[in-house]
């Protein structure tokens, strides 16, 4: 057994060798877990983690803010997997419990999404395979940032709906890494915060050259009609991003890079 220290809980709980009754809360975890190969690991999973692997046999146990405590006791877990920020309130009420919690760091960028991915393989005592798929992720990075063919970069603005909040995101968040990757410029790119509420009225008619609108299913956005709305410049393409694979610009684990390859194939049509 291992001694694991949570700093963001101050929470300590013994941890197996090799863990393998894992409840995961986290999708890009979840999703990482799966790339590595250690898929049969999971016992547990958020009903968000299906958007990303095939989910069938296991049990959904929570969400980004609620779980089944009871439920999550019954798999007697080796090891819980939730994030710091939006769960934090979660992760206690599970620590209280006496559960194996351990919380990831939000990444800021890239580079956070693969040390993340290092951790969890330092967790999973699996560190060779952890490396091995971030080996991969910036191999295709690379290969990914050097299909730019515009002249100048096209400047993305994006803006995310969680159900009805509204947020612009700036410079700390790894959606800037997307963008660049595609071969954009984020329009706040220098901004200090990750996520902030904007003042759309600042936003000039020239400031941007794309507008990127990320929704959820359950709270569906129309980014035309909040271009028209704001009184923004009708004539740019406006792009709609949901929660699939493959144009998900909030998912930050292995499957980012299916949206960079989205985005860029989108800015390519536009700008080409």
């Amino acid at each position: 057994m291992r001694s694991i220290h949570n700093e963001y809980l101050e929470h300590k709980f013994e941890l197996p060798e090799k863990p393998q009754r894992i409840v995961s809360l986290v999708s890009s975890a979840t999703e990482a877990i799966d790339c590595m190969g250690f898929h049969e690991r999971l016992c547990g999973v958020s009903e968000y983690c299906h958007r990303y692997i095939d989910t069938t046999e296991l049990p959904v146990v929570g969400q980004y803010m609620t779980a089944d405590l009871d439920a999550i006791k019954e798999l007697k877990p080796d090891l819980v997997l939730l994030t710091t920020g939006i769960q934090r309130r979660l992760s206690k009420r599970l620590a209280e419990q006496g559960l194996p919690i351990y919380n990831f760091s939000l990444p800021s960028s890239f580079e956070g999404i693969l040390e993340n991915i290092h951790v969890l393989g330092g967790l999973m005592n699996e560190l060779a395979a952890a490396r091995k798929l971030t080996q991969k992720l910036r191999k295709q990075a690379e290969f990914l940032r050097s299909l730019h063919h515009f002249e100048k970069p096209p400047r993305v603005y994006v803006e995310l709906w969680l159900g009805r909040h509204r947020r612009a995101v700036g410079g700390l968040s790894y959606i800037r890494d997307i963008v660049e990757m595609a071969g954009g410029t984020l329009v706040y790119a220098e901004h200090p915060e990750g996520y902030f509420e904007n003042d759309c009225s600042l936003l000039g008619h020239d400031d941007a050259d794309a507008y990127v609108f990320f929704h959820e299913p359950e709270f569906l956005v129309d980014g035309k009609k909040l271009v028209n709305e704001r009184g923004w410049n009708e004539d740019l393409p406006v792009l709609m991003s949901t929660v699939e694979v493959g144009d998900n610009m909030i998912q930050d684990g292995p499957s980012m890079l299916e949206t960079v390859k989205w985005l860029h194939s989108e800015l390519i049509q536009s700008f080409r």
